[in-house]
């Protein structure tokens, strides 16, 4: 999918829809510094441990989610955010329906 319109007004949680049993994803915008992308995770639906070469910024924009980096656990809900530190595992569950906003930042 395209990513969004520029200089336009954006209801995030309004651009990418809940799909039952996964995981949806869309890419909002992508450049050279990093890219930010919207998610919709169905209740009970995980991304499992993973490490990424960038901080990623996690700011839940609807329902609750367990994101645990390096095995401490973080439980967010609707306008809560952690940043994930670069290389460290991270693991990211809903414990509802929940919708990300994640902002990757490349150094």
């Amino acid at each position: 999918m395209a990513t969004a319109p520029k200089s336009e007004i954006l209801h995030m949680a309004d651009l990418v829809a809940y799909n039952d049993g996964s995981v949806v994803s869309r890419q909002i915008t992508k450049a050279d510094a990093g890219n930010v992308t919207l998610f919709a995770f169905d209740k009970e639906q995980e991304l499992s441990e993973h490490t990424a070469p960038y901080d990623a910024l996690a700011h839940v924009l609807d329902g609750e989610t367990e994101i645990k980096i390096s095995g401490k656990p973080f439980h967010l809900k609707t306008g809560d955010a952690v940043i994930m530190p670069a290389g460290e595992p991270h693991a990211v569950k809903a414990l509802t329906r929940f919708k990300m906003l994640l902002t990757m930042i490349r150094k």
